[in-house]
């Protein structure tokens, strides 16, 4: 783990007297990162569009996500006041901090080097601009298996607004709200909480039969322990991507999303994807372009593309929000 320091007593009892009541207290941690890293494009690369209403982007620039589960939720500001640093702000019981840190820092990519990936893409003459634009992105990972799978299934065959408009209804419906500083958040819905839900609400909330009934035998097979995240850990990615193909409604490609984001493997990529080859017409335009060639030159890193291509997508669309516009302004002004 990076190098953590947590601040002093008076400095969060200063933060907390600007707070309500009924707030918990909260501890702030100082995360060294090595450069470069941007907190806005990894965020933006977690949550698709800013429509998401578990992981939230504020204005500011500051991450904010309810993470745990119904019993103790626990919300957890982050935020990068300085290329080098992370600041984190845990609410709670802090013997629970170590624990959460480090689960924020993986949810983050903190400690992913990308050093091939930077070398390899500066090689690719359409690929280089778009990697330099996003420098400082790395690879987020959602924080429970669970998550991942959830996010695969809801995003198969649909496009990202209409997925993301279900994801949204399924949140607001099932998931915990938790208000902070007039910021609404909602904690993403656990096994139990789909597991309980009738089918009429699941159906209402835009899911098709199908989807609904693969939700149901993922639900079911991490109850039974048939799907671990440690066990699928101990496999390679071909054999974890055919163990998740055995759940009946998990193709190549949802498992292929569910490695990449769920278990941070980027030598896997969803190649057979028609939002990827879009997005990769969008930033190649009318230089020659061999997709495979490109994955072999990328190597075990090639799952960064699929982040970089997300972030074009949402960068022709104005969807990276102002805080990214104006970071890569000043980097641009800097002569990094």
């Amino acid at each position: 783990m990076k190098r953590v320091r947590r601040s002093s007593a008076g400095g969060a009892g200063d933060r907390l007297s600007t707070w309500s009541t009924n707030r918990p207290a909260e501890s702030s941690y100082s995360i060294q990162v090595r450069a470069p890293y941007r907190l806005d494009l990894t965020v933006n690369a977690l949550r698709r569009l800013s429509s998401n209403r578990v992981d939230v982007l504020s204005p500011s620039g500051e991450y904010i996500r309810v993470l745990g589960d119904a019993a103790e939720s626990v919300v957890v500001r982050a935020r990068q006041p300085n290329p080098g640093t992370i600041s984190i702000l845990l609410e709670g019981d802090r013997r629970e901090h170590p624990r959460l840190l480090a689960l924020v820092q993986r949810m983050l990519g903190v400690e992913v080097d990308l050093t091939r990936f930077y070398h390899a893409a500066s090689g690719i003459q359409w690929l280089h601009p778009l990697v330099h634009r996003m420098r400082g992105v790395r690879p987020p990972r959602y924080p429970t298996l669970w998550e991942a799978c959830v996010n695969a299934i809801v995003f198969q065959h649909v496009s990202l607004v209409a997925a993301s408009t279900i994801m949204g209804r399924l949140t607001i419906g099932l998931g915990e709200l938790v208000e902070r500083d007039g910021i609404r958040l909602y904690r993403f819905p656990g096994v139990d909480q789909i597991q309980r839900a009738p089918d009429r609400l699941l159906r209402a909330a835009g899911l098709s039969a199908a989807k609904l009934a693969t939700l149901r035998r993922v639900a079911d097979a991490l109850e039974r322990g048939a799907l671990d995240e440690v066990r699928l850990d101990g496999l390679s990615s071909p054999e974890a991507a055919a163990l998740l193909r055995e759940i009946k409604g998990i193709g190549p490609w949802t498992a292929t999303l569910i490695l990449l984001r769920g278990l941070g493997r980027l030598d896997v990529f969803p190649a057979n994807d028609t939002s990827v080859a879009r997005n990769l017409a969008l930033v190649a335009g009318s230089a020659p372009l061999d997709v495979m060639a490109v994955l072999e030159a990328l190597g075990p890193e090639r799952g960064m593309l699929y982040y970089h291509l997300l972030l074009a997508r949402l960068e022709a669309g104005a969807g990276l929000g102002r805080s990214v516009a104006s970071a890569h302004q000043s980097t641009q002004r800097s002569g990094a």
